[in-house]
Order: C-alpha cells, then structure tokens, then sequence
C-alpha cells in the first residue's frame, strides 16, 4: 500500500533522519514513537507529500486514499460546521457534479492520468456513499447533535480534534495517518476511536503520546531514536515495545561495562608494559660490570634491544587500543531514559484540609450552571484525576477553584497554608516575549542558579535563551511546571499537564508527582496516567461530580 525507501531528511545541514525504510499494507496497525522534535511529524509530511525528502522516495499504490490528520486547526474560521461536514460527507448531487466535471475535463485531455486517477476516485466515493456511515462517524464523535450553522472558531479544542478526526474518517480512506490523534479526547470518544480502528480494514499508522490507546491500537512500533537518527521497529504494542526496548538497554549496559573493564584492563598493560621499557632503559644506563669496555657495551646493547622490543609492544598495544576505541561496532554508551529531572520536595507544609465546596455551581453569569451543588473535600497529600466528556465544566471548575472565575452559587474554601499553582491548557501564564531564563530567574535571583535549575527540565545550551513563543508545547509545559514548582506551590492545579508531552516526558511527570509531598487536582484523560497516579477519580455526569 505505502513504502518509505531510504528517507532522509535534514534542516539547516543539520540530520534529522537518514536511511528510513519500512512500509505498511491494508490491515497494518503501526504506532510511531519517540521525543518530541525528532522529526515524526516530518516523517508523515514527507509520506503526503507536503515536504520533499533529501534522499530516498515514499512509494504508494495506484488508487490509494490517503487520510491525513494533522496537528492545529488550519480551517477557515467563518465557515460553519454544516459546510465543513457537507463537504466531508459529500451529497451525492455535489459528487455527480464534480464527477461530471472531470468527464468533460478527461474529453479534453484524454491522455491526463492525474485527471483520470481523480474521476475513477471519486466514482469509487460516490459508489460507497453511505449516510448512515457518516452518521455513526458523527454520532460517534459527538457532533451531531452540533447545530450546523455553529462557526468552527467557537468550537472547543476537544470538538475542533473531533472535526479534524471526522472529516478524515469521512473521506473514506485506505490508509490512515493520525498524528496525536487523541489530544483532548476524552476517554469515551477515545474508546469510540479504538473500536472504530478495530474494525477499518485500511492501514493505520499512529503518533501518538497514549500509551493506553497504542497498546489497544498498533500491533508494530517504529521508534524514532534522534540520537542514531534512524527509525527501528518492534512487533507488539507500546507495552511489548517498553519490554523489548528495556531488555536491550540492559543487555547494551551490561556490553559496555564489560568493555569499559577491557579498556580499563589493557591501559594498565600498556601502562605496565612502558614502565618495564622504562626501567630497562634506566638498567643499561645505570650498569657497572667487569670485563672491559667491550663487554660493557655489549651488555648495554643488549639491554637497550630489550629496553626496545618492549616499548614496541607497548606501542603496538596501544595502536590496536586506538583502533578498537575508533571501531564503529564499539559498544556505545547506552543514553539514560527518562532525564527529565523534577523536585517537588521542598513544597510548604499543607494543613489537614485542602479545599472545602458546598452547594457550589460553576459556569459563567447569564447562563445555566455547567456543574451545581457540588459538595466537594480535598485532603492534603491527596492526588485527584478530573475527567469526563469534553465541555462538561472540568477547565470552568479548575478556573473556579484558582479565582479566575466567581462561583455562580454556593461556598468554595481553601485552607489556610494553601499555596496554589495552576498550569492551565492553553499555556496562557508564560509571557510570549520572555525567555525560560527570565521567566524563572525572579525566584533565584541569579542566573546561575536559575541556569542550573531549567537544566533538570531540560533546558540546555541555548534554549533558556529562546523566545516562549518559539518553544514547544512539551517544552512549555515544562517551563509552567519549572514556574510552579520555584514558586513553592503545594496544591497543583494542572489542566490537561501532559497533552502535549512525548512518552519519556509523561513517565517523568508522573515519576516526579509521585514524590511530591502536596496535593495535585488534574484534569486528564490519558489511563495510563491515571491508573498509576490518582488516589482518586472525580467523574464528571450531567452535571454533578462522582467520586470514586
């Protein structure tokens, strides 16, 4: 269906892949892993055709159709999401409207096989339209119950993902490229989305940060390793990935040690070698013996030929020491996982009790209440996940509880030693033209300290330098949870923390939260987070809150 032959692809001279090659027929269910910025985004531009490789060449079938799901929301604003699904849908009087085009088109130019490959695609999609398909597609995603003369700028981030996601399921494609299909589902919609790519007969390749939804998705990873700058591949889920990936890193530690202790090992017969040539030497020059001057010299220049050959030895032990430190099937030392470095340990002493809500509505003045009579206790030490569908109140309860936004009705307490820290979603608290440097030094005040701080967050060399508007979302993420933690929060308020996070960086965030000594509210929907992090779930239904 699609082969990727030798890819490469560099910016400014500087290597972001070389030499990829793999390929994915109908029915392949393939997941693509690795850090943020090691070019998986880029891989799947250059397998559309949106960028052009330095070398290699992407080959697909005569006929295939190619759906694309990007990261942002490039659509016209203004337009309406009736226009956006009637398009995507396709009525079967647009269709045979744009079919008879194209036979007027082909009758001018017969010999145009563009032309002709786009006629015969779309008399296939005419063919299969199915209303009740789309239907289910939309029904599925929670859209149909939209008005269509909604505008797309006013839709949520989560009901912009599902647009995006509905318009590319609805071109009923064969093979399927989702990048980060799954920021800002929530966990319905992303069960909807596994059981709906359980039954696709096409081909599916997935980036994704979910490690619950690639282990119920992709049977084959392709890992992007930035440091080789090449893609290696795994049969399995991200959970078989991890075993295999976890024992080969052991085995590699293991080979390097050994190697470490030869090279070790030889330096010190080199070493030994070399002092004997030394005191060899030292020996002739020293010698007193009897017999005359001719069997002196004889004796010393025996001595030096001794004093020689062992130095020549040295020397050669050394050559082979080089050459071997040169050889390119060294055993390289195995880079350490997960380096994102977090201390949450010197957050203030917290009072039994967090926070206190009774008969407490949210949601904003002129209209109904998004949550009501919510009676609501958070203990100290205690980690809640928020979660439940998209546009149910969870961001307004959190804007709530931080002050950005007043009740509606009821009481809302904090406790007295209550430092509060709230990372929000859009990233809206970092000052687009400050840099990570000078967002953080205020709670240093040198840049030193404030330098060696962001490098536990992997701000190295230039980048605390950079613009914030030039990072990242993982690297912003970073950044507001480095702001919170040097401020000396002990209640976290954290709106969807690791949406955009890769996989090392969310298994080090939960690692870091697991030592910290506050309390943490989080609005998530990734399982895999939930399932080792939260001491308690808070279900969002209708519109009150179910603890569990």
């Amino acid at each position: 269906m699609l082969t990727v032959h030798h890819l490469a692809k560099a910016f400014d001279l500087d290597p972001l892949f070389e030499n990829v090659t793999f390929s994915i027929n109908s029915g392949d269910r393939v997941g693509l892993v690795g850090p943020n910025g090691c070019g998986k985004t880029t891989l799947l531009r250059l397998m559309t055709g949106a960028e052009t490789a330095d070398a290699g060449h992407v080959g697909c079938d005569p006929g295939v159709r190619m759906g694309y799901l990007a990261q942002g929301f490039d659509l016209d604003p203004h337009t309406t999401l009736g226009d956006l699904m009637g398009r995507a849908a396709g009525s079967i009087t647009s269709l045979e409207e744009e079919l008879a085009g194209l036979a007027q088109a082909l009758v001018q130019q017969p010999d145009n096989t563009s032309l002709q490959l786009r006629y015969d695609t779309l008399l296939q999609r005419i063919s299969r339209a199915d209303v009740g398909r789309a239907a289910a597609i939309l029904d599925g995603l929670e859209l149909a119950a939209l008005d269509p003369d909604f505008p797309v700028a006013r839709l949520s981030g989560g009901q912009k993902t599902r647009l995006l996601l509905a318009l590319v399921l609805l071109e009923d494609p064969d093979l399927l490229l989702l990048d980060e299909p799954t920021n800002h589902l929530d966990i319905a919609i992303l069960e909807w989305l596994e059981a709906w790519l359980a039954q696709f007969e096409g081909g599916v390749l997935i980036v994704s940060h979910d490690r619950t939804f690639l282990d119920r998705t992709v049977t084959r990873i392709l890992d992007m390793d930035p440091r080789r700058r090449a893609v290696r591949e795994y049969a399995g889920n991200y959970t078989d990935y991890l075993v295999q990936k976890t024992a080969e890193r052991e085995k590699q530690w293991a080979a390097y040690k050994d190697q470490q202790q030869e090279i070790r090992r030889v330096k010190e017969d080199i070493a030994r070698v070399r002092a004997q040539a030394a005191y060899t030497e030292r020996q002739a020059s020293s010698v007193r013996i009897g017999g005359g001057m001719m069997a002196l010299k004889g004796y010393k220049d025996y001595q030096r030929t001794i004093a020689k050959k062992v130095a020549k030895k040295a020397k050669a032990r050394a050559k082979k020491l080089e050459r071997y430190l040169d050889d390119a099937e060294r055993v390289e030392k195995p880079e350490r996982t997960w380096q994102l470095k977090l201390d949450f340990d010197d957050a203030d002493h917290l009072g039994k009790w967090v926070l206190e809500a009774n008969g407490l509505n949210v949601g904003y003045s002129g209209y109904a209440p998004l949550l009501r009579d919510l009676r609501l206790e958070v203990q100290a030490g205690e980690r809640i996940v928020l979660t439940g569908p998209n546009g149910a109140g969870k961001t307004t309860l959190l804007r709530t509880i931080a002050g950005t936004l007043p009740p509606l009705a009821g009481e809302l307490r904090l406790g007295g030693s209550v430092r509060l820290g709230y990372m929000t979603q859009e990233q809206t608290s970092l000052d687009p033209a400050r840099t990570p440097l000078a967002t953080i030094q205020p709670a240093f005040g040198n840049a030193t300290d404030a330098r060696t701080f962001l490098s536990y967050f992997l701000f190295v060399d230039d980048e605390p330098l950079k613009p914030n508007a030039l990072l990242s979302y993982g690297q912003r993420a970073r950044l507001m949870l480095a702001l919170l933690i040097a401020e000396g929060c002990n209640f976290l308020l954290l709106d969807e923390p690791i949406n955009h996070l890769d996989i090392p960086s969310r298994t080090q965030f939960e690692q870091a939260l697991a030592h910290f000594k506050g309390t943490v509210l989080a609005v998530v929907h990734d399982r895999y987070f939930i399932d080792r992090f939260a001491t308690e779930i808070w279900w969002v239904e209708g519109r009150g809150i179910r603890r569990s």
